[in-house]
């Protein structure tokens, strides 16, 4: 008798999702890109990760360093889209890729935001700097009255530590080789994903194919926007020290996906390997739900109760987002110590539902009874231990 009651006090009911793959650590694909991360937009989970947690060098992928603080400036409501900057001429002067800013004149920030994105301006990210950070921001007619860009790049390391970017250090505006310029893909990942959550009203400059300025017409560099249906942008980059990279985001079927690729060798290999690398974003990895909140997800046995079983309830949905081969590697238990014993009310928390994925760590997740299960009165517990007795023991219940 003992060992049959040890056996239902610790009795787990198993449901099998899918089986599992033959290899848990397979690695997926590959890429030539020296340091990569794909995560999925909505949940924030990473994909695929390659060397992403190492600060590199990030030539003009850092520019969307400089968007971001100017975006937030704008959401504060310090500058409007119609402010006008100074443009100086150390600006005008300014080498590397151009706007091709004209020395004492304005420009509207809606202007100069163009500039940076689409034409990877240094010039018009130095012309930021030193208006942003001035104390007549919007209202300099003068160049005696600009800030010093060093006041903007604070101001870049301040905005690093309250959005987490905790591999991230800046030492200019534009991206240009300094030693103490570094951010990490992760960092650009998440940078990229706060832009886009903070702020949604200013993403139609991420997707614009051209600009022209100072009747020059230059085309976006990011590859994905010409190339990849549902490309959002976001930003490329090179120098010779970084090598080619990109930070691309894209929407297929209402599902978005940000990619981070550095160290490639060419533009022509940054073009093939970004459009590859965010194909597969899509086509390897999926999001699935198998419960969703206040499904019931199996049914647990009641002693002594009205009703011999009582459902279980999920309270949150029960959701992965990663490669396609894990999910179909997935299992599911249900673990409880039962029977569970009757009167038992509904809402209780009496199970818990334990799911694995390959290379995972298992998640758990409280189950609730779905209904109140009511005990069986005195008769009813005199007629349960009769059938307890005259109920002969099975061969598993005999050591």
């Amino acid at each position: 008798m003992r060992a049959r009651f040890a056996t239902i006090i610790f009795s787990i009911v198993s449901l099998a999702v899918a089986a599992l793959p033959a290899s848990a650590s397979e690695r997926y694909f590959s890429t030539k890109a020296t340091h990569a991360i794909i995560v999925d937009d909505a949940s924030g989970v990473v994909l695929y990760d390659k060397n992403a947690d190492v600060p590199i060098p990030p030539a003009s992928m850092s520019k969307l360093m400089t968007v971001a603080v100017v975006f937030d400036a704008l959401q504060r409501g310090q500058i409007s889209l119609d402010t006008e900057f100074y443009v100086s001429e150390e600006a005008w002067r300014l080498g590397g890729s151009k706007m091709f800013v004209l020395v004492d004149t304005t420009i509207a920030v809606r202007d100069l935001l163009k500039g940076m994105i689409v034409a990877s301006g240094n010039d018009a990210c130095l012309v930021v700097a030193q208006n942003l950070t001035a104390p007549m921001v919007g209202r300099i007619d003068d160049e005696s009255q600009l800030a010093d860009q060093a006041e903007f790049v604070a101001l870049m390391n301040q905005k690093a530590a309250e959005w987490g970017l905790d591999d991230s250090s800046f030492a200019n505006p534009t991206g240009l080789p300094d030693p103490g310029q570094r951010m990490s893909p992760q960092d650009l990942a998440r940078l990229a994903r706060h832009i886009i959550h903070t702020y949604p009203e200013y993403s139609e400059f991420f997707r614009l194919p051209e600009f022209t300025w100072s009747d020059i017409t230059q085309q976006n560099r990011n590859p994905l926007i010409t190339g990849f249906d549902g490309a959002e942008g976001m930003k490329t980059g090179h120098t010779e020290e970084a090598g080619f990279g990109v930070v691309g985001s894209a929407m297929v079927d209402g599902q978005r996906r940000i990619m981070v690729l550095a160290g490639l060798s060419s533009m022509n290999e940054r073009a093939s390997e970004a459009n590859r690398i965010m194909g597969l974003a899509f086509s390897e990895f999926d999001t699935r739900k198998f419960f969703s909140a206040g499904d019931a997800v199996g049914q647990a046995e009641v002693f002594m109760g009205q009703s011999d079983t009582v459902s279980l309830i999920v309270r949150n949905d029960v959701s992965y987002t990663m490669h396609r081969r894990k999910l179909a590697g997935a299992r599911a238990e249900l673990v409880y110590i039962g029977p569970l014993k009757a009167p038992l009310d509904a809402n209780q928390q009496v199970a818990l539902l334990r799911v694995e994925l390959p290379g995972e760590e298992a998640q758990e997740y409280p189950l609730f009874t779905g209904e109140e299960v009511r005990g069986v009165g005195l008769f009813g517990k005199l007629a349960e231990g009769a059938r307890a007795l005259l109920t002969p023991p099975s061969a598993a219940d005999i050591e």
